[in-house]
């Protein structure tokens, strides 16, 4: 029952009861009587008003007990705990409403806990990556101040060391600025329509020329119709094509690899995949290849180095792209790296033919008196 509806209840039974009980007794008591009984009637009007007030104090004050504990646990931090009301009345949906608070109060700050830590890890990451090539850099420099490299050759062994590390740190701080700016939308996406088909084979051209000094071969095929088009960013999509074949080529650990680019038509999508002959990816790792700074060596002073976010970019982008990107991979055979984005379909509206068609004459008569009037207004120029 509803509080409202028990204190209507309440007050009509409080304001009648005295009424009704007091008019049956004068109307069927006898005066010798009638004084004792309303005096009975009195103390009954008084118990009954008193069990109501108490049934109205319970049914308000209860619920709130239970409502200011919940509300102090949540003060102190405590959010382990389920706030229930089983009445169908007015407090229902106001427990209900609480709940959710609380449930989404825990879910906050279970996320604010994650992030905290991923940003931790993130640091130590950076760390560990910026002080390896650094380490490095002034180990090669001290060898060179101390008068190590004696020799021409090792001299310029020593400056091309240190000129690879600093490239190294260069890309992994570039790679840690885009990853940033994705995460926080602070990349202007150019998007534009483009064609699939000559897309590709540009972007295969470029891969085939880097691959091919690595010895690796490319191939690609294209089932896409030629007027395929989808809504891209060229840019920042050239750069998760980059990102997956840099790492495709870094764990690759065949002396005669193979890239294999596939576009297939998928109805209103398309299904990309870059398929490489590389070690593979554990079942286990794999859901993981796409986090941030994942790596699947145990070590990071794995021999492949990276920074451990390129894939983390390429889903960045691919989202950004409203596209999936997901992983298949078997170990000792090779990962196959899958995009699926939507086609890209314009939309013609059908116009009334009967009110764009024009009668040839007068079209070609207005475009006459059109021509009249520009001679006439340069004769009166000249004229003038």
């Amino acid at each position: 029952m509803k509080l409202k509806t028990k204190i209507k209840l309440a007050g009509v039974t409080i304001a009648l009861f005295p009424i009704i009980t007091f008019g049956l007794a004068i109307r069927f008591s006898t005066m010798s009587t009638l004084r004792g009984i309303i005096m009975n009637l009195i103390i009954i009007d008084f118990a009954i008003d008193a069990v109501l007030m108490v049934w109205i104090y319970c049914s308000i004050y209860g619920p709130l007990k239970q409502l200011r504990e919940a509300t102090r646990k949540i003060r102190d931090g405590n959010l382990d705990f389920e706030l229930s009301y089983d009445k169908q009345d007015e407090y229902g949906a106001l427990f209900d409403d609480f709940e959710q608070m609380r449930v989404r109060l825990k879910e906050s700050a279970e996320e604010k806990i994650r992030v905290d830590e991923e940003n931790r890890e993130m640091i130590s990451n950076i760390s560990h990556d910026l002080k390896t090539p650094l380490t490095a850099i002034q180990g090669y420099v001290e060898g060179i101040m101390d008068g190590v490299a004696d020799t021409p050759e090792k001299m310029d062994r020593y400056i091309r060391i240190i000129y690879t590390k600093t490239h190294e740190l260069n890309q992994l701080l570039g790679e840690l600025t885009v990853y940033s700016q994705l995460d926080t939308n602070k990349i202007p996406f150019h998007f534009q329509k483009i064609n699939v088909a000559r897309y590709f084979e540009d972007c295969v051209d470029e891969i085939t020329m880097d691959l091919e000094q690595r010895g690796i071969t490319v191939s690609y095929e294209n089932e896409l119709p030629e007027d395929t088009v989808m809504i891209a960013d060229p840019e920042q999509f050239s750069r998760a094509i980059h990102n997956i074949v840099t790492n495709s080529i870094k764990y690759m650990d065949k002396k005669n690899g193979t890239m294999n680019i596939r576009l297939k038509d998928e109805g209103d999508f398309i299904h990309m995949e870059f398929e490489d002959s590389g070690k593979g990816i554990a079942a286990k790792d794999l859901p993981f290849i796409f986090d941030r700074f994942y790596r699947t060596d145990s070590s990071r002073n794995s021999s492949q180095g990276g920074s451990g976010i390129g894939l983390s970019v390429v889903q960045k982008i691919t989202e950004a792209h409203g596209g999936r990107v997901w992983a298949t991979s078997r170990e000792g055979e090779g990962t196959t790296i899958h995009f699926s984005f939507r086609k890209y379909v314009e939309t013609i509206l059908e116009q009334d033919e009967t009110s764009d068609e024009k009668p040839a004459g007068k079209a070609g008569g207005r475009k006459s008196d059109k021509k009249a009037e520009k001679r006439a207004e340069k004769k009166a120029e000249k004229n003038a």
